[in-house]
């Protein structure tokens, strides 16, 4: 973990959940839920692009906590397929009591916010590369900002354009971005800081 950054542990439905915690420098403007790629295939809360999202949202004054999920460090639990994923974020909304909540996720962890959002009020939703190819997704909220690589193969734009066509939901397309967009973090946090201006 990088300085400035506390560890916490919540009570989850599968035992303790561990999450980092960058708090901003001035007063709390409220809280922001960043969550992880796929813990099946490496994704952790030290990913880089869910960091540039805690970053951005840690500079427009939100208390960004960034948990890991089941089976990936020391989160207790194993692997449920989205479903016990869902549940541990909601126990994390439950435990903050946020007045304000930003959500935010890459890839696997973007599908599982889409959900989330169904049922915990947020005032923005921000997904990047989000799995629309291992969820069934609902519709997001009106607002919500979806970023994606103009190259990813992991994901590709066609299937987030056929999730996103039906709800008239813009999708922002970052030039030459891989899923991993390795060399382009810098627009996300960009992206990120305008639409919590």
């Amino acid at each position: 973990m990088r300085a400035g950054t506390r560890k916490e542990f919540v009570a989850g439905p599968a035992g303790r959940i561990e999450c980092a915690v960058d708090s901003p420098d001035g007063a709390r403007r409220g809280f922001a839920l960043i969550a992880h790629p796929h813990p099946l295939f490496g994704g952790t809360l030290d990913n880089k692009v869910v960091q540039t999202l805690a970053r951005a949202c840690v500079d427009r004054g939100y208390e960004a906590w960034r948990p890991n999920f089941r089976g990936v460090g020391e989160t207790e639990g194993t692997h449920d397929e989205g479903r016990g994923e869902l549940d541990d974020l909601a126990a994390i909304v439950d435990h903050l009591k946020p007045e304000r909540l930003v959500l935010g996720g890459f890839s696997f962890g973007a599908g599982v916010q889409v959900m989330l959002a169904r049922q915990a009020k947020c005032e923005k939703l921000i997904l990047v590369g989000v799995a629309v190819t291992r969820f069934e997704l609902p519709p997001a909220p009106p607002g919500t900002l979806v970023i994606h690589g103009e190259n990813d193969e992991t994901v590709p734009l066609a299937r987030v354009l056929d999730w996103a066509r039906p709800q008239d939901l813009p999708v922002v397309l970052i030039p030459g971005a891989d899923h991993f967009f390795h060399r382009k973090l810098q627009p996300i946090r960009s992206l990120v800081h305008d639409a919590l201006r």
